[in-house]
């Protein structure tokens, strides 16, 4: 089911840790932005930063850093129980302000701005590259509900299909030489799974992230301006 009739265009540009995805939405970004109204989206939890900062905190950062990731791995991992109630409410809470960030950009694009955006929510792959947070098993019949409430949260935003999906696939030695402070285990498996994204099937466009980079920018901005041509 498509939602964008009479909504401006979204373009989202997906794909690993390190590749590249930030640098090239900015780069397409502006390219758009010599002919229409545009502007970057933004549909992250910030989890990311907010646990680097913690970390640096004095004494307790690291110690704390370190708990927050391993409920995070426990959050995201499909044969593993969902790791409590607190956590499972937090998980919750993040994907209910992720759900008013998304209407936000829809209101954007009713008003005729074109969006760019570096991820989008998916049901494809819980767990990872911006999908249901509770990715794992529920404990108890209340963590079951709040399970069932996110994934339809994430399928309501996922009738919602981008105009065009650029799918940057990047080799997982590359990935971290790029990102050499992530945890090689998680980027595998974002590697792995990026192939299966498919965005409730809209129109998508794979580019080797490895690739010079004029090369794909060159690509890039082909697919998005016939995407846009027939928008």
């Amino acid at each position: 089911m498509s939602q964008g009739d009479e909504l401006a265009p979204l373009i989202a540009v997906v794909g690993s840790d390190g590749s590249g995805k930030s640098t090239l939405s900015q780069d397409i970004l502006d390219h758009i932005r010599t002919s229409r109204p545009a502007e970057h989206g933004y549909l992250g939890l910030g989890s990311g930063e907010q646990g680097r900062a913690i970390g640096r905190w004095p004494l307790i950062g690291p110690a704390l850093h370190g708990w927050l990731d391993s409920i995070a791995d426990k959050l995201r991992e499909p044969d593993e129980p969902v790791p409590g109630l607190i956590a499972a409410q937090y998980a919750l809470r993040k994907s209910r302000k992720r759900r008013a960030r998304f209407e936000r950009l829809l209101e954007r694009r009713r008003a005729g701005v074109t969006i760019v955006t570096d991820r989008y929510p998916q049901l494809e792959v819980p767990g990872l590259h911006d999908g249901p947070i509770l990715a794992g098993k529920p404990t108890s019949a209340r963590i079951a509900a709040m399970q069932q409430e996110e994934r339809a949260l994430y399928a309501e935003m996922a009738q919602y299909r981008p105009t065009l999906v650029l799918r940057l696939n990047i080799d997982l030695d590359t990935a971290m030489e790029r990102k050499p402070d992530h945890v090689r285990s998680l980027i595998a498996r974002k590697v792995e799974t990026v192939p299966q994204l498919t965005f409730n099937g809209a129109p998508l466009v794979d580019l080797d992230a490895t690739m010079p980079y004029e090369e794909e920018l060159r690509l890039a901005l082909a697919a998005v301006d016939q995407a846009l041509a027939a928008a």
